[in-house]
């Protein structure tokens, strides 16, 4: 599989409306003062929750330094596998460097998540950590769509995303450091986005983290799909 060709705007990574981080240094130092490095209690609790298991062929979306892609990967263990996409080309070298110093065995290529370029039903589980809320509300949809597209029949999605806390105190903290327009994020959107692209069984709440909350959701089986067609003619 081909890396995209960097932007030619900027040379730094594909050409997206989402916003794309390069900072990785510093990205990944901010990152582990939150838990959320290789298998880190963070991103344990994410993979568990995204209920990824042994054999599972795993796809982490706006993957960063791969700290969450890596965990999966310990997850799937060695019968599965787990790749990491990122359109910053500066926070796919670190997660390799990270993979390689860890001797974790995982694939991380500059892609896009509105158009990864991975076959048709790849993924057992497609995975997103802090992402989402950086894309505008059409590229969320054509992200979406392109996840359902790579997913196996019966597989499934798992986003995390920011939730500003009810709790006034670490709502004014959450405010100081990440400001007004993180705040603003709102990932009580994205099942109505999910269930409008095609994604069955959605649900979503709470995680054990202040700051996030989870949406899931799962591509159809065959059987499913065409008993959904079914349906939807039957009221035509």
């Amino acid at each position: 599989m081909h890396n995209m060709q960097n932007n030619p705007k900027t040379g730094r990574g594909p050409e997206t409306t989402g916003a794309t981080i390069h900072q990785a240094f510093q990205y990944d130092i901010f990152a582990n003062l939150l838990g959320t490095g290789v298998n880190r209690l963070n991103s344990r609790m994410i993979v568990e929750m995204a209920q990824i298991k042994p054999g599972d062929r795993v796809l982490d979306v706006g993957c960063g330094t791969g700290s969450l892609t890596l965990t999966a990967k310990n997850y799937a263990g060695p019968t599965g596998s787990a790749y990491g996409i990122d359109a910053s080309p500066e926070m796919i070298d670190v997660a390799r460097k990270k993979a390689q110093r860890t001797g974790m065995e995982a694939v991380f290529e500059v892609r896009l998540i509105e158009q990864t370029g991975y076959p048709e039903a790849t993924f057992d589980v497609v995975i997103s950590r802090l992402v989402i809320h950086h894309l505008p509300d059409d590229l969320k949809r054509k992200a979406f769509a392109e996840i359902l597209r790579v997913l196996k029949p019966g597989g499934h999605i798992f986003v995390a995303d920011f939730k500003p806390p009810d709790n006034p105190f670490l709502a004014h903290a959450a405010l100081a450091l990440v400001g007004h327009r993180m705040m603003q994020a709102d990932v009580g959107i994205i099942p109505a986005m999910l269930k409008e692209t095609g994604f069955i069984e959605v649900s979503s709440g709470p995680t054990r983290s202040a700051f996030l909350g989870f949406v899931s959701g799962k591509k159809p089986a065959a059987q499913e799909e065409i008993l959904n067609t079914t349906k939807k003619s039957c009221k035509i």
